[in-house]
């Protein structure tokens, strides 16, 4: 049963007579799930704010009581301040060598977007080809990724607008430095890939969404195209689709040689995919299933002819590398190149005529080279405790690239010989301050249950473990997404004020492989929550701080966690920062990409699912008159990951409920997303408004020359 009206007052009360939240309606809207009535008072604030004039009001009362509050805070300016001196150093993004050009990113320090150059030759003078920052006023128009053509005459990019999944796709002349006519448009989750000859590429798209709704619908049918240069769109050449099946969706890859097109095959998040195959020099030829039932992961490392490496799960819960020929592809006719081992696989490539292995040893990162035998072939030497990624590569050519980083040690980028093993500085960071004031370490904390949990803390030297260390914990603890060390500028901020950053890799995550991470999701999730409580215990008992002065976090899945830790363990934090979250577990499948997380959540369409994800669901477990800390819930209109809808719905039912005087508000950022192609200036902002937020309620105090000039 289904009632859905405003009513004329909004529910419950505000918090303190001396913090007057928004006046938020309520609507009597009853679900009844599996026989449970479920009530949805906030059902109206699901619909977008573009389109709605109500939510619009309350957006802007909201952003004006949070920004009337966030103004009060003394060390912000300063806090803005530095933060826009430590931001203010040149990164590079991973070069690509095609033909004999190289292209790279490099963001000048300040620059909202990324500017992408080339230079022909390792030696050469680089040049800028494409600048996103001339695109739009305020910044937010991205480049979102880009894909030289085999020959490096030519550059696809696509095109973020405002923080949007959708991409459109243009194609840039290098050398005359002129855009050709080809405009695509309605590219969603889909890499481009060139053929061998350069004439096109391939790509993957949607309909053209209702324009009313092309920020909050369901995306179905999914295709893959090939689009040839110097041609409309409206010819594309439809190459593969499943129209009988409207869930899937598919990434079109074609190898170097021009032989083959693999088509990789998902319905989820879940790395289960199905394979199909294409012959490229059989125009008209069908396509073939070389792997059907989505029961495990292939991830290609490359190919030689008809022999296809694959890092793949299948009877290696931790990953191994296998030779497919793909004439043959049935399982029984696989060689093992690489066995599974203690650590974890998480990518392989073939470059040079070696396979570059990257494994995770308890969440940070170690290289092998194997020869396509097996046999190894040594290890890349890295500086020290961090995260590497990168190693893309032809199989002609032994050069690959890789980008080095960790908490302290801002990234750099290496060029590999992946035949002699050696490596050398491409490109590397100068930041404002010294890594080396700074220490990196890692400790294994016990859940609730007995597992034996890592994670990493980082401090300054000198830091005393006497309980009164302002602290943020962060944690995500999904998807199988490992959690590592790799360098944020952001992070470094909370370092530079004097905090202590801890990162917990929770069950969930990709840190031990598959089991690590079904023992995070479905009707284990509580697991992760329990393992993120534990974390917090431990940094309280080992006296690296107290309630007192620990700050959380978290993003997307992570700030589901933190909303349903929020609930279960309200006393134990002084601070939250719920970032883009999903907050409710009854109707997240609702809207875009929703549907494809069923499989970390489960469906509540099923009975069992729905007990669990009832049971842990942000929104729904907040109990009227609990003294909850302080919460600064951040999003943007234009998330259409994890749409607004579930923050607002969570910030409107925690405000009727909170019992304290501690402020729970939230930051809507307008023209931004789920966080890709945020401009350089919100990034500040945003970031300055949270430590400033998390230092105020943890009782962190800045030196007096802090952020002066």
């Amino acid at each position: 049963s289904r009632i859905s009206r405003f009513c004329s007052n909004p529910m419950g009360r505000p918090a303190s007579a001396a913090f007057q939240y928004p006046p938020t309606p309520t609507v009597q809207q009853v679900d009844i799930w599996h026989g449970t009535p479920v009530a949805d008072p906030y059902r109206w604030l699901e619909q977008d704010v573009r389109t709605s004039r109500e939510v619009a009001d309350w957006v802007s009362a909201e952003n004006q009581l949070t920004f009337a509050f966030l103004d009060t805070l003394p060390d912000r300016p300063r806090i803005r301040t530095r933060l826009a001196e430590l931001w203010n150093f040149e990164r590079f993004g991973l070069p690509i060598h095609a033909g004999k050009n190289y292209f790279y990113r490099k963001n000048d320090g300040l620059q909202n977007q990324s500017v992408l150059y080339v230079q022909r030759g390792l030696e050469a003078e680089p040049r800028a080809i494409i600048d996103p920052n001339a695109w739009s006023d305020d910044g937010a128009t991205a480049m979102a990724e880009y894909y030289p053509s085999p020959d490096g005459t030519r550059v696809a990019y696509t095109i973020q607008d405002g923080g949007t999944d959708w991409r459109s796709a243009r194609v840039l002349d290098v050398a005359q430095n002129t855009l050709l006519d080809d405009d695509i448009h309605w590219i969603k989750f889909s890499d481009l890939s060139w053929s061998a000859d350069g004439s096109g590429f391939y790509y993957s798209r949607y309909p053209e969404p209702d324009k009313s709704s092309e920020y909050q619908e369901l995306n179905f049918n999914h295709q893959v195209y090939f689009h040839r240069l110097g041609t409309p769109q409206s010819e594309d050449t439809l190459i593969y689709a499943r129209p009988e099946q409207p869930d899937q969706g598919f990434g079109a890859h074609a190898t170097d040689d021009g032989h083959w097109l693999l088509i990789t095959v998902w319905h989820g998040t879940d790395e289960r995919y199905e394979l199909v195959l294409l012959d490229l020099t059989r125009p008209g030829s069908a396509p073939r299933a070389l792997i059907t039932g989505f029961d495990n992961e292939y991830a290609l490392a490359g190919n030689e002819g008809a022999t296809f490496y694959f890092r793949t799960n299948r009877d290696a819960p931790r990953g191994r590398i296998i030779a497919m020929d793909v004439n043959h592809p049935e399982p029984g006719a696989w060689r093992e190149v690489v066995p599974e081992d203690a650590s974890t696989l998480v990518d392989a490539s073939l470059v040079g005529g070696r396979l570059v292995a990257e494994y995770l040893q308890d969440a940070h990162t170690s290289v092998r080279l194997f020869d396509t035998d097996g046999k190894a072939a040594g290890e890349v030497r890295l500086p020290g405790l961090g995260y590497a990624e990168g190693f893309e590569g032809k199989d002609d050519s032994p050069e690959t690239f890789f980008v080095y980083s960790s908490f302290n040690q801002p990234p750099q980028i290496e060029r590999l010989d992946t035949q002699t093993g050696q490596t050398a500085t491409f490109k590397s960071a100068k930041v404002a301050f010294n890594p080396d004031d700074y220490i990196v370490e890692q400790v294994f904390y016990t859940s609730a249950d007995g597992t034996r949990i890592p994670m990493f803390i980082t401090h300054r030297r000198g830091v005393q473990r006497d309980g009164t260390n302002p602290t943020l914990l962060y944690g995500y603890g999904g998807f199988n997404i490992p959690i590592t060390p790799e360098f944020l500028i952001a992070r470094m901020g909370w370092l530079d004020m004097g905090g202590v950053y801890a990162v917990a890799n929770l069950r969930g995550g990709g840190e031990y492989g598959a089991a690590w991470h079904d023992a995070g999701r479905l009707h284990n999730k509580q697991n992760v929550f329990d393992d993120f409580i534990a974390a917090a215990h431990y940094l309280i008992d080992q006296k690296w701080t107290s309630s007192a002065h620990l700050g959380i976090y978290g993003r997307s899945n992570g700030g589901l966690l933190i909303g349903a830790v929020e609930n279960q363990a309200p006393e134990l934090f002084a601070a939250t920062l719920p970032t883009v979250g999903v907050m409710d577990m009854l109707r997240f499948n609702q809207f875009t990409a929703g549907r494809f997380w069923v499989d970390d959540y489960g469906d509540p369409a099923n009975e069992a699912d729905f007990r669990t994800l009832y049971a842990y669901s942000p929104y729904h477990n907040i109990r009227d008159g609990v003294h909850y800390p302080a919460t600064l819930v951040t999003t943007a209109d234009t998330d259409d990951r994890v749409v607004p809808g579930h923050s607002f719905k969570y910030i409107a039912r925690l405000q009727a409920a909170q019992a304290s005087d501690a402020p729970v508000l939230i930051r809507i950022e307008t023209r931004a997303g789920h966080g890709t192609g945020k401009p350089t200036d919100k990034q500040i902002d945003e970031t300055a408004d949270m430590w400033a937020f998390v230092a105020h309620f943890t009782g962190l105090t800045l030196p007096e020359d802090y952020g002066r000039d």
